[in-house]
């Protein structure tokens, strides 16, 4: 059975950090695109960064640029998302999924992607 499994979102004060995990089974993450997504209450989701198919190019959203650092485990096929310098705004329901279109070029349309975790809450609040 195909899945993803999000863990590692929590409440935290503004300028902290949060590292989330997304351990998959059912599937190879090393031949997939991968990439971390959010969602914030009345909002689109959206996509936050992305690791391409050939692992060589990844991409950040703009608001996250900086701050954020998306890594993978192939060993144990288990991506993360590192979150430093958090702020209020980046308060969202965050997704890891796994794309089967082979890219080169990272992307983080959330389109292109056919299997999503169940996703994990991240809240930044003082």
């Amino acid at each position: 059975q195909l899945q993803l499994v999000e863990s590692g979102g929590g409440l935290v004060q503004p300028g902290g950090s949060l590292r989330l995990s997304c351990a998959a089974s059912g599937l190879t993450l090393d031949n997939y695109a991968i990439g971390w997504f959010r969602q914030a209450p009345g909002k689109e989701r959206e996509g936050v960064s992305c690791f391409s198919s050939s692992g060589g190019s990844t991409n950040y959203a703009d608001s996250v640029k900086g701050r954020f650092t998306i890594s993978r485990d192939n060993a144990e096929n288990t991506m993360y998302l590192q979150m430093n310098s958090l702020k209020p705004e980046d308060t969202a329901v965050y997704y890891c999924a796994a794309s089967s279109i082979y890219t080169v070029q990272a992307m983080c349309a959330v389109s292109l992607y056919d299997y999503w975790g169940q996703g994990t809450q991240v809240t930044v609040s003082s």
